[in-house]
């Protein structure tokens, strides 16, 4: 049996061994936490915000200040931009998924200030919002054209009346679970209470993937900001897009050239623009993968190839006493495997401390324990690949050129 002479040799070769040990263990640990890593990039890379982000353009005006009556001027603008060929409809919205702006509020079911509440995602948008954003009633109806209001109006009032509101689901089951949510009071607001009038299966935060109120708790409001505090968001045939943006500005300028269109960009560009530290992320640790697991085959390549030739005497020899060439191959196999295990178990122990620094720095998830095995697997895949060649040499010796060395 191998084990013996196995154990004997490493006992004679202790730093060596020791090296690759530490080295094994290094990499295992910092590999399955970058692995971990890699898979909650790519899960918010792959996020779907439940929008129909290819058919999508986002509009942004800035002014000077000098319109007469900016309710109007925004009223010329929507109208306008919904006869542009290719164009389905258009809305105004405070707030838009992927932007640089999030709005969220306190919002509670009484009245009691002092009871539970819960932190949702605000909007405010106008006519045309839900078909706009492509959000699909579960619940209840969308808001009428009455219930709308100007931003301008609300804002000017000492106590905010708005009469209506929709939620989406994960709102909706908090503040009402077991039941339907349509015609409840919502207090989000201003101090007086909405009715809930619709449900929408889903509504998300505008920071998708990067806020603990992703995928949460959000809702819309019937207030139409102008021009000045909301941002068009105009739906279109998917290859009117780019025709869409050349004709914006125009239109813009042609309602009042005192303005200037400042943003003029598709949604599945805002989204790689939102998304481009993440690929980054993505990338440079696959870089860093790639790099630790090159160093080690090419340490474990050395140290093999190193100890074939200290030891090509005791191969003639083994040789010489009948040993076949799998038997020399299996050695140097055997050997390379127990060096990967005594690695692999210290670094299994290492990625475990690593994750709970990294949880508590960087409030990073738990490292889900499949990660271990994965990672064990890999580094032995890698330990027996590396020492291949070497240990094939080695049983590749002739017993007399061995002796003779």
């Amino acid at each position: 049996m191998d084990l013996l002479p196995i154990l004997s040799t490493l006992r004679r070769h202790k730093t060596a061994a020791g090296l690759i040990i530490v080295e094994i263990a290094l990499t295992s640990a910092i590999v399955c936490n970058a692995l971990h890593m890699i898979s909650q990039r790519i899960e918010t890379l792959n996020h779907d915000s439940g929008l129909p982000e290819k058919e999508l353009v986002v509009l942004g005006v800035r002014s000077a200040g000098g319109q007469a009556d900016v309710d109007e001027v925004t009223g010329r603008d929507l109208a306008a931009l919904r006869q542009l060929p290719g164009v389905k409809s258009v809305t105004l919205l405070n707030q838009v998924i992927y932007g640089n702006n999030s709005n969220n509020t306190d919002v509670r079911k009484t009245a009691d200030k002092s009871g539970p509440r819960v932190a949702a995602s605000f909007y405010a948008g106008g006519e045309q919002a839900l078909a706009t954003m492509g959000l699909r009633l579960i619940d209840g109806r969308d808001f009428q054209p009455q219930e709308y209001q100007a931003s301008t109006a609300v804002d000017k009032q000492d106590d905010p009346n708005v009469g209506q509101v929709i939620v989406n689901r994960q709102l909706a089951e908090k503040l009402y679970p077991g039941q339907s949510a349509v015609g409840q009071p919502l207090y989000g607001y201003g101090e007086r209470p909405s009715t809930i009038v619709g449900v929408v299966e889903r509504l998300t935060h505008p920071y998708p993937g990067k806020s603990e109120r992703d995928e949460g708790y959000a809702m819309l409001f019937p207030v139409r900001p102008s021009f000045r505090g909301g941002t068009f968001l105009v739906r279109t045939d998917p290859d009117q897009r780019e025709a869409v943006l050349k004709a914006a500005p125009a239109i813009i300028e042609r309602n009042d050239p005192t303005r200037i269109l400042h943003e003029a960009k598709t949604l599945s560009e805002m989204r790689a623009a939102f998304y481009a530290q993440d690929r980054s992320m993505v990338g440079l640790m696959v870089g860093v993968i790639v790099a630790l697991l090159v160093v080690t085959a090419f340490g474990i390549v050395g140290l093999a190839s190193f100890w074939v030739q200290q030891r090509t005497r005791m191969i003639g020899t083994r040789r010489a006493m009948g040993a076949t060439r799998g038997q020399i191959l299996r050695y140097f196999q055997l050997e390379n495997f127990l060096l990967s295990t005594l690695g692999i178990a210290l670094g299994m122990g290492g990625a475990f401390v690593l994750s709970l620094v990294l949880m508590s720095s960087y409030e990073m998830p738990r490292l889900p324990l499949w990660y271990l095995p994965v990672g064990a697997l890999v580094l032995w895949g890698l330990g027996q690949l590396a020492v291949l060649a070497p240990a094939r040499r080695a049983s590749a010796l002739p017993p007399v050129q061995a002796l003779r060395s």
